[in-house]
């Protein structure tokens, strides 16, 4: 498993895994609006426009199979870490985010969660810091890690 930068030819896997796992998890608990949101910030050419931008963005590698994503957002805020259904609960995660957590420019790095993922977060060390929200449909749970804390094993 190796940890590395986005490239534009992974952008088709990145998209894929990020709508088969939100599709899975979150989709059902979200009004056509929320989905139809998330569905524009996970295409292709929208992660090509924030890879161009201020966003980091990794992904997890095995055997060149791209198995998960996470994208730091001004390296403040984790605005995506999905990770290949079938590969999920094997640890990925949590290397991507700590890969990510180590070009941080803030002491406090946020993640507005998907519910669905509240308790994922709270397993990498992250707090809720405020009430439920919704914008343009996604329902959210606003999450922060103070960086000079050490995630849970």
């Amino acid at each position: 498993m190796i940890i590395r930068k986005v490239e534009e030819k992974d952008l088709e896997a990145v998209s894929a895994i990020c709508m088969d796992s939100f599709l899975q998890s979150v989709a059902s608990t979200l009004s056509d609006e929320g989905i139809t949101t998330f569905s524009n910030i996970a295409a292709r050419d929208a992660f090509l426009d924030r890879m161009r931008g201020d966003n980091l963005m990794l992904v997890a590698e095995n055997n060149e199979n791209v198995e998960g994503v996470i994208e730091l957002k001004e390296g403040r805020h984790v605005a995506m870490l999905f990770i290949r259904p079938e590969s999920q609960k094997s640890g990925i995660g949590r290397k991507l985010l700590i890969s990510a957590l180590n070009h941080a420019k803030v002491e406090t790095v946020t993640v507005s969660a998907s519910l669905s993922s509240v308790t994922a977060y709270e397993n990498y060390g992250f707090e809720r810091s405020g009430e439920i929200g919704e914008s343009a449909g996604l329902v959210y749970q606003p999450m922060e890690l103070k960086l000079n804390k050490p995630m849970h094993a």
